[in-house]
């Protein structure tokens, strides 16, 4: 059976507050620990009122802080929009902090919009540099060679581990050249899933550090109690989508009866497109999904979203999966 991961975005909801979101975000990572999830990660995004996740550095220290041993970490890092001698003091401080609790995920994608790129004095060019980059960060996170006259303090010999997030072929070709663990971001962008994996696995290269190819992906959960309430639950993450396709700036809006009355035609076929990986209902129905997920992919690990309003629910939801999936279930130690 994978292991269960969670991602997260900090989301915003209507009626609540950033620092509300954040608070959750802490809440839902205590819960997940109790329930033997292996990992806690969050995105970076920018100007976004949705996320608060953008300094993704600062989130995985407040959630690291609040937590005693499952792993936290950045699902990722928009490496192009920072200097890898950076990245590599800010986790270096984590890893010192928080010492073996802390994984470094790594994406090409800037995570915002062009105007945003502007302000965060990032050139769009500067992702042709991320192969070199990714290599750099890890030679400032090894290490110290004799002669060095530059280090990462923190950061050297702390050797976080680093992975390669993507939803293309690139990062799966990266991975497996590099022979690093690789993510795949099918739980918003599927469509090359099936070929990436094929591609990092035949192409990977064994290390000292990893003996075999491993690969995580992305995937969308509902869990509740009947199919019918996660039905209900996930139409706040439908319409955050289908607001996405619209080009509208919303917070996290509570459920409907009926999404079919919020989203044209055409919006369900784009947000659907992007949430084809989603299994929404009750104990049975997550169960035969998470089954012919692994069935056709192997994945080594899941990376869960399950992104609705209420923060109960959303706790009972990672509960149900735990359940399902064999993990422990066990009182919140907080």
């Amino acid at each position: 059976m994978a292991e269960l991961s969670i991602l997260e975005l900090g989301r915003v909801r209507e009626g609540f507050t950033r620092t509300d979101a954040l608070n959750e975000a802490r809440r839902l990572a205590q819960h997940a620990e109790s329930l033997g999830y292996k990992r806690f990660w969050v995105a970076e995004h920018h100007n976004m009122p949705t996320v608060t996740t953008a300094a993704t550095s600062l989130v995985i220290s407040h959630i690291a802080a609040g937590t005693k041993t499952i792993r936290v970490g950045a699902g990722g890092i928009m490496l192009p929009n920072h200097a890898p001698y950076i990245i590599a003091e800010q986790f270096g401080t984590l890893d010192a902090l928080y010492p073996g609790r802390i994984d470094l995920g790594l994406g090409r994608a800037p995570g915002t919009d062009q105007m945003t790129l502007r302000a965060l004095r990032v050139h769009p060019e500067e992702a042709e540099r991320f192969p070199q980059d990714v290599v750099e960060l890890q030679m400032w996170l090894g290490p110290v060679n004799e002669g060095q006259r530059i280090e990462a303090v923190p950061g050297s010999n702390s050797n976080v581990p680093i992975w390669i997030l993507g939803s293309s072929l690139f990062g799966a070709q990266l991975a497996a050249e590099l022979g690093l663990p690789y993510g795949f971001a099918s739980h918003f962008a599927p469509q090359a899933l099936d070929q990436a994996l094929s591609t990092y696995r035949s192409r990977f290269k064994p290390n000292e550090k990893m003996a075999k190819p491993y690969a995580l992906i992305g995937v969308n959960i509902i869990a509740a109690e009947t199919d019918e309430e996660a039905r209900y639950l996930a139409t706040s993450q439908q319409m955050s989508f289908a607001n996405l396709v619209r080009g509208q700036r919303k917070l996290t809006q509570p459920p409907i009866d009926d999404i079919d009355t919020y989203w044209t035609p055409q919006e369900r076929a784009q947000a659907s497109a992007m949430l084809n990986f989603s299994i929404i209902g009750a104990h049975d129905t997550v169960r035969r999904g998470v089954d012919a997920l692994l069935e056709r992919t192997h994945a080594d690990e899941l990376m869960i979203v399950s992104d609705m309003y209420d923060p109960e629910k959303r706790r009972r939801s990672i509960e149900i999966i735990a359940e399902v999936l064999g993990k422990k279930v066990a009182a919140p130690a907080y």
